[in-house]
């Protein structure tokens, strides 16, 4: 029939990909899921990295700026703004930066300038404070930000550490920072998440909806993996004392990772006071989204070089990530791979629905593109190891005296792809409704 020609379409491609991307889930999982995706195009965008990356991988445009061994850098592969958060670094200090390394792979740069770019668009439009010119404007400032960031560079950069804290951030970002350095901390997180037993042990508190008890089995199973990790990391030469008090999973997370496998282990502190214990988070890593897009052949290199996820994950977070954790690393269980790493007691995002001053939100966008660039700059250095700043040297090359051109092509892809993004999230809706209620 006539009728089965037409199937190549937009709606059909957006409902195939949703299914087989989200095939594994479980009902309750893939109902909590599209419920999340359903609030808003903005939290659709954020489930479903998948349709950009199917839709981005082979865009044309990327060769304007980029498509050469230049602009390749360890890239975040879910950037949005939400993905940028308040953490501590190694020094105890309250900074903001990049917080989630689940989908980073090593890529073309654009990829996450222009994903970044197209959730501040959809985020704006969410909140629904500033019109569309402020929106336009932002842009312009998040753009240039990264793009004026990434092309300055000095030789002693390599040995120079670039903080985003309170102490050198501008206000909106300086305020958000202070608060978060007074309010949160590890005696409030170990408040939120555990409790203490009689007998002055500290446990986790599974009345929190947000975690569960393990059964006796699938508690014997994780203390088996978890004792190759802590083995593995001790001859690494880390002497830490890895102690598990509690263990328990991790449940309603995310957006896109909703239905991930993630677990929380409560570990000794630093002494055997029950203040400074320490919270691991271990999430199950299935590969990045940008593998979706991948060709046959770029597989098979990819799964050269990291023969696992956990592999991945540790070595995306050291080179974009300003000191490593060092509790980083990987385990298995029940065949699944899952990254470990440290649960920050800064851990927080910043409330962009609470922006209400038009020069704080430009502010704000021109630091994503700055903490972006910083990291990218940061991440190159192990792609180039003898030519540490060659990522530097090729986008200014790529881009002097096109520095319009890159900030209206960028601008371009943003709104454009913004508005796909509206157009599926509907699509989203009328087709899973029963699941999203």
């Amino acid at each position: 029939m006539i009728k089965d020609l037409t199937l190549h379409n937009r709606d059909q491609q957006v409902i195939q990909a949703i299914n087989e991307n989200n095939a594994e889930l479980d009902a309750p999982a893939r109902k909590k899921k599209f419920a999340a995706m359903a609030e808003s195009p903005y939290r659709f965008f954020r489930g479903t990295s998948h349709l950009f990356w199917l839709d981005m991988y082979n865009d044309w445009r990327f060769a304007l700026f980029g498509g050469v061994a230049g602009t390749q850098t360890w890239i975040q592969g879910d950037a949005h703004v939400y993905n940028f958060g308040a953490f501590a670094n190694h020094d105890g200090d309250v900074i903001y930066g990049l917080d989630d390394f689940d989908d980073a792979v090593v890529s073309d740069y654009q990829y996450d300038l222009w994903r970044l770019a197209v959730s501040l668009v959809l985020d704006t439009r969410a909140n629904g404070t500033f019109d569309e010119s402020a929106c336009t404007k932002a842009l312009e400032v998040l753009v240039k930000g990264y793009l004026e960031t990434v092309t300055t560079y000095r030789e002693e950069d390599l040995e120079k550490e670039i903080h985003y804290t309170a102490d050198t951030a501008g206000k909106p970002l300086k305020k958000f920072l202070k608060k978060v350095g007074k309010k949160k901390g590890r005696e409030q997180m170990l408040e939120k998440w555990t409790r203490l037993q009689k007998n002055g042990k500290r446990v986790f508190d599974t009345t929190n909806p947000k975690l569960k008890r393990l059964s006796p089995v699938a508690r014997k199973q994780f203390l088996q993996a978890f004792d190759a990790y802590r083995q593995e990391q001790q001859q690494c030469g880390d002497d830490a004392f890895y102690k598990i008090k509690d263990v328990a999973r991790r449940i309603s997370a995310g957006t896109g990772s909703l239905g991930t496998l993630r677990f929380y282990a409560l570990i000794e502190g630093g002494d055997v006071s029950q203040t400074d214990d320490i919270i691991l988070d271990i999430k199950q890593q299935d590969g990045p989204s940008l593998l979706l897009a991948m060709s046959e052949a770029e597989q098979q290199a990819y799964r050269r070089v990291y023969p696992n996820e956990g592999i991945r994950h540790q070595a995306a977070f050291r080179a974009l990530a300003e000191h490593p954790d060092r509790y980083l690393g990987w385990l298995e269980l029940e065949g699944a791979v899952f990254s470990v790493r440290e649960r920050s007691p800064f851990k927080d995002d910043f409330p962009t629905d609470k922006l209400d001053k038009k020069k704080h939100f430009l502010k704000m966008a021109g630091t994503w593109g700055e903490v972006l660039a910083t990291e990218h700059k940061r991440a190159s250095r192990s792609v180039n190891p003898d030519e540490p700043f060659l990522f530097e040297q090729t986008l200014k090359q790529l881009t002097k005296d096109r520095e319009s051109e890159f900030v209206t092509l960028v601008s371009a892809i943003a709104t454009h792809y913004a508005e796909c993004v509206e157009r599926d999230f509907w699509t989203f809706l009328d087709t899973f409704k029963p699941f999203t209620h």
